[in-house]
């Protein structure tokens, strides 16, 4: 019976391991920048891996006051770049820690 306890504590000790490892990993992931960009890099946006905008950069060759439509897309275009970038990075990053595991 004390065996068991014993396997209990290994177990413990290496989850207690993982999860300092996970907040190193996520820490990481958060000081990270990327940069999403519009077509031919007409806008770009800055975000931490913590999903925060940090900087936008537009063009001023393609601000038309006649056309505000064309900077809204090219603006979603760098943010949702840059978003996509983060949550793959993400995946790669902290998906070793959560593959298999219910609910993650």
């Amino acid at each position: 019976m004390m065996r068991g306890m014993g396997n209990m504590q290994g177990m413990m000790k290496q989850v207690q391991k993982m999860q300092k490892e996970m907040v190193k990993a996520q820490e990481a992931l958060n000081e990270k920048q990327f940069v999403g960009e519009a077509t031919n890099g007409y806008a770009k946006a800055t975000f931490t891996g913590d999903r925060k905008m940090i900087n936008l950069e537009v063009d001023p060759a393609v601000i038309d006051p006649e056309d505000s439509d064309m900077l809204q897309d090219l603006v979603m275009m760098a943010v949702n770049d840059a978003l996509n970038q983060i949550s793959v990075e993400t995946e790669k990053t902290m998906g070793k820690y959560t593959k298999g595991m219910p609910g993650f």
